[in-house]
């Protein structure tokens, strides 16, 4: 005789809800003061390094950091790092921490490195207007800020990273 066991029903995931603009806007602001930090004792770092090679006297006379685009590489590494690190360990920034948000996939579980470098890519598609309009077209600083500024409120807006990466933020409940 074959018996069918069937399992009861597992009780439904509670869905986290969706983190708003505010709160990710505060998460942005704590961490890239954190990452301001980071970003400082990299380049410390390298210019170490570099009047180690050089010697003082001839960094002194030309600093070969300025302009030198394996140094901008450098710092665009040390970013991603920075933000693919914490997200791929734990899901939070130290900022996503304390506004309680979180990143994830849609399914609940934690994002990889591809989603983690798609994510980071297109967050930092507000840079463009930031790095260029002053540059290529000779746009007021205050304006090409506030134009990069407008592209991220957007960018936040339409939750592009979360789409283009197939993850999302949430909002996770108080402890």
């Amino acid at each position: 005789m074959v018996m069918n066991i069937i399992a009861p029903p597992k009780p439904p995931l509670s869905r986290l809800s969706s983190a708003g603009l505010p709160r990710r806007l505060a998460a942005i602001v704590y961490d890239g003061l954190l990452l301001t930090g980071v970003l400082f004792g990299a380049s410390a770092l390298a210019l170490g390094l570099a009047a180690a090679l050089l010697g003082s006297e001839a960094l002194k006379l030309h600093n070969p950091l300025t302009g030198n685009p394996f140094f901008s590489t450098y710092l665009l590494l040390v970013c991603f790092f920075f933000y693919g690190g914490f997200w791929i360990y734990g899901g939070q920034t130290l900022g996503m921490r304390a506004w309680r948000v979180r990143v994830q996939r849609r399914d609940g579980g934690g994002i990889g490195w591809w989603q983690a470098l798609l994510r980071f890519l297109i967050a930092g598609l507000w840079l463009v207007p930031v790095a260029y309009l002053h540059q290529v077209f000779g746009v007021s600083v205050g304006l090409s800020l506030a134009a990069g500024l407008g592209c991220l409120l957007l960018l936040l807006a339409l939750r592009l990273p979360d789409r283009g990466s197939e993850t999302e933020l949430v909002l996770l409940p108080k402890s």
